[in-house]
């Protein structure tokens, strides 16, 4: 079957995770933390996913703004940075994260074509309805659905089943686009056709299942997906 539905992962796939601290760093009076700014990111991202995957099997859902802090609060103690102050701007500055350039002219591209188009994220409502909205994306966009609807994270079925439930079709009219190589591997075994966005040239995660197609970033959706 034709693909008719384009979902893709929020954080790391249309919004750049980074950006945050990045700013951050930026800002006049923070020498200490721009000296430390790429590491205390990455252990912020490290954390805030496995913190949802011990939660999912655990069986103790909390939202992902809960797991967002925790994850930062790790990160900057680790790096010896841990201030009410700096702790508040981070976080207000993810609340409200940037979109990579090419996101919005991609959207554009596969309404276009008739695709529908979605989101698919841990990230609780209000932190998809502030990211959607600051990156102005939300006239391209059908769906935007949160794992609070089901309580328990990725790559649990019970999140990619969201999508057929909403839009109506079977995995193989999805195409399902992430950053997270383990989120599109685990698409590619529910069903979906899955694109892995492979900005920083990882290696493939050693999983069952690995994702069809491999990208460096979004330029390149609308043209597959319209040729599947």
């Amino acid at each position: 079957m034709p693909v008719t539905t384009c979902i893709f992962d929020a954080y790391g796939t249309l919004f750049d995770v980074a950006a945050a601290a990045r700013i951050a760093a930026a800002e006049p009076e923070r020498e200490a933390f721009a000296a430390k700014w790429p590491q205390i990111a990455a252990d912020w991202r490290a954390k805030q996913l496995q913190y949802t995957w011990l939660r999912a099997v655990s069986d103790t859902h909390t939202d992902f703004w809960q797991v967002t802090q925790d994850g930062l609060d790790y990160a900057l103690e680790a790096a010896g940075l841990a201030t009410p102050e700096l702790r508040k701007r981070l976080l207000a500055l993810y609340f409200e994260l940037a979109a990579f350039p090419e996101v919005p002219v991609m959207l554009a591209q596969l309404k276009d074509a008739g695709l529908k188009t979605g989101i698919l994220s841990n990230g609780s409502p209000d932190m998809l309805d502030a990211a959607v909205h600051s990156a102005g994306i939300g006239n391209t966009l059908d769906a935007v659905l949160s794992v609070q609807s089901v309580g328990v994270f990725k790559p649990h079925r019970s999140v990619y089943d969201m999508v057929g439930q909403h839009f109506s079709c079977v995995p193989d009219q999805v195409l399902f686009v992430s950053s997270n190589g383990w989120d599109a591997a685990y698409a590619a075994h529910y069903g979906f056709n899955t694109v892995w966005v492979n900005r920083a040239g990882e290696p493939m995660d050693r999983l069952p299942t690995k994702p069809q197609y491999i990208l460096s970033d979004l330029t390149g959706i609308p043209e597959l997906a319209t040729n599947l």
